[in-house]
């Protein structure tokens, strides 16, 4: 019998490939995506395309609002989202599409529903080479949750197994992450990662997310199937 994993699935290129990670090691997927009032509503569209290409076993979209909170321009339209920063300077210091404690809010949502399936291992797709210099994407912030989780849980206490939380993309550049999607034969057309897309979801190829995935395709030489605004 396959174990049973919870993964956060945001709709994005690295979500997409940690889902293709898990599945190929033989995990029970069990995926879970927020509306949490972030301007990029798009990408809930993408994460149902995803979970149902991939055969989840479920898909969970939770409501929060972390727009009532603010403090980004993701959640807060009255700010800016950064755009045309050049490459070398996207992941010093930290931008303004830092939502506060996100991965930690996710991750904790991730972790309840988790103990409830009596899943073991959490899967989040976080890197910390190309990344636009959020906190919570560092490996001392994910030691520091899966030791919490394994304190802070009825069946992180008793269990007999450790809760272990996956992240299988840290250590890859974007352009690895790319490459180890194609090797899985992922389609990255059900896939989004721009901060800032149009009505129609085409991504703006401005944002620091953008200029990432699109270099990324680039160094692998190769298109990137989504479309763009320009």
């Amino acid at each position: 019998m396959a174990n049973k994993a919870v993964l956060l699935l945001s709709g994005g290129l690295d979500s997409m490939v940690a889902l293709a990670i898990a599945k190929s090691h033989g995990f029970d997927v069990h995926a879970l995506s927020f509306s949490y009032g972030q301007r990029h509503q798009h990408e809930l569209v993408a994460a149902r395309k995803i979970a149902r290409h991939f055969g989840v076993t479920d898909h969970k979209i939770m409501t929060i609002d972390l727009a009532g909170i603010g403090g980004s321009s993701l959640t807060q339209k009255s700010l800016a989202v950064p755009k045309d920063r050049p490459l070398e300077a996207i992941g010093h210091g930290i931008p303004s599409t830092y939502v506060p404690a996100r991965n930690t809010i996710f991750l904790s949502f991730a972790l309840a529903w988790a103990e409830v399936l009596k899943a073991y291992d959490l899967f989040i797709g976080v890197n910390a080479l190309d990344y636009s210099g959020y906190p919570d994407c560092r490996p001392d912030f994910i030691a520091a949750f899966e030791t919490m989780a394994n304190i802070a849980t009825a069946y992180g206490q008793e269990g007999k197994h450790r809760i272990t939380l996956h992240t299988p993309l840290i250590d890859m550049t974007k352009a690895d992450i790319v490459q180890q999607g194609l090797k899985l034969g992922v389609n990255f057309s059900l896939s989004t990662s721009c901060y800032d897309p149009d009505d129609m979801g085409r991504a703006c190829g401005h944002c620091d997310a953008c200029q990432l995935r699109l270099r990324a395709f680039k160094e692998n030489g190769i298109v990137d199937p989504v479309p763009y605004v320009a």
